[in-house]
């Protein structure tokens, strides 16, 4: 993996707690969810949407839309607006870097891309005609979108990247964030990941793989990841980026160092398409790798940032993973809870999460775990926020496809 050390000196978010940092920590400590009914939004999108078995999801706190200048958000997606506005953050919260453009680089992953510019172009086609598409539909659309609007942004020219990994998408960018420091390419990396993909189109997609929750009475005890009566993930969107330094970079710049991330590991199910191995080999892998990556021992690990979205069989199999992997004494938590599953942005806005765990020594609460299922041994933080000083956090992140990335993080 190398040696060279890689530190985070920035973090920018936008999601369904709050269009920042800030507001999105506040949220999670005070219990808050992002979870709420999203018949107005369904309903301006189709005819159809009233036939919706799930009506609930957690868009984000601000539209993106809102915080960029009218012209430049017309011309891009909301998954690309939300992506710029994370990034702006970011960039200022590690103090705007000077550094070689030749010698900074931009990686932001998504799982769907511009889904909504695509299908709603495509309604535009079948109604009016392809002499009224938008101009910009195709850079709308494409999933390089986020990471290249940044780029522009920022004027990086040491690449450019996009990983597209399913809901591991976020997590898998700030892996090939610290492989291309590490290999020498660049300094500094402006990681993360993006999406916005709340559309009846996607909502009854998922719906039909029976992977959403139902609890449209109750939108803010809808996601109870690790509970007894979890029934299903809650549609989510924002977008998580950070900035990562090679270490000596940001020293010698006199950089603030939120978090060092130390180790990674991304391994591969080769098992379904959508179903995790039960055996959990891949994600225990991806776990240790992590952790003999960052050169210390699984009791080293005191807190994992669940993936856990609170689908029946994904919770507790991660949790069984994790046993096997560092054990039952490391404490848990799942914010998805609180803001739903935010796929390709879910990796990037949680490792943010986990930055802050370290930096503040408070890990957050897990929301509606009423009843944790029996299979569950680990102690999950529920209730209040949990003061303890934390030395290693690990952020696991698994998409569809078979994809295990874990991210650890010290202080």
């Amino acid at each position: 993996m190398g040696n060279t050390d890689i530190v985070v000196t920035g973090l920018g978010a936008t999601a369904p707690l709050g269009g920042d940092v800030d507001t999105l920590w506040a949220g999670l400590l005070a219990g808050r969810s992002g979870v709420r009914r999203i018949d107005d939004l369904l309903d301006a999108m189709s005819p159809r949407a009233a036939e919706l078995t799930t009506r609930i999801g957690a868009p984000m706190a601000v539209s993106p839309d809102t915080v960029l200048p009218r012209v430049q958000a017309r011309r891009m997606d909301r998954s690309q607006q939300a992506a710029l506005v994370a990034a702006r953050q970011a960039w200022t919260d590690a103090g705007e870097p000077e550094v070689d453009p030749v010698r900074l680089a931009v990686v932001i992953g998504t799982g769907v891309g511009g889904v909504t510019t695509l299908l709603g172009q495509d309604d535009v086609l079948e109604a009016q005609g392809p002499g009224k598409l938008s101009p910009f539909a195709v850079p709308m659309l494409m999933p390089n979108g986020p990471a290249a609007w940044v780029s522009i942004e920022l004027g990086a020219r040491a690449g450019v990247y996009t990983p597209v990994s399913a809901c591991s998408s976020g997590a898998e960018a700030l892996v090939l964030a610290a492989r291309l420091i590490r290999s020498g390419e660049a300094d500094v990396v402006i990681a993360g990941g993006a999406e916005a993909a709340i559309a009846p189109f996607t909502v009854a997609g998922f719906a039909q793989a029976r992977t959403l929750s139902k609890r449209n009475d109750e939108p803010e005890r809808a996601s109870r990841p690790f509970d007894v009566d979890r029934d299903g993930l809650v549609l989510g969107e924002g977008a998580g980026v950070l900035v990562l330094e090679r270490a000596d970079f940001a020293a010698a710049r006199g950089a603030r160092v939120r978090a060092r991330l130390a180790g990674y590991g991304v391994t591969s199910d080769a098992y379904h398409i959508t179903g995790p191995d039960p055996s959990g080999a891949g994600q225990i892998r991806a776990v240790l790798n992590a952790v003999a990556g960052a050169g210390l021992r699984p009791s080293d690990v005191d807190h994992v940032n669940c993936h856990a979205t609170s689908t029946v069989v994904g919770d507790v199999g991660e949790a069984a993973a994790i046993g096997k992997a560092l054990g039952d004494d490391v404490v848990l938590t799942a914010p998805k809870s609180a803001i739903g599953h935010l796929f390709g942005a879910a990796g990037a806005v949680e490792s943010i999460i986990t930055v802050l765990s370290i930096e503040h020594g408070v890990i957050p609460p897990t929301l509606n775990l009423d009843r944790k299922a029996p299979e569950v041994h680990h102690d999950v933080v529920t209730g209040a926020p949990r003061t303890q000083r934390l030395r290693a956090a690990i952020c696991n992140s698994f998409g569809f496809g078979g994809q295990n990335v874990s991210v650890l993080f010290t202080a």
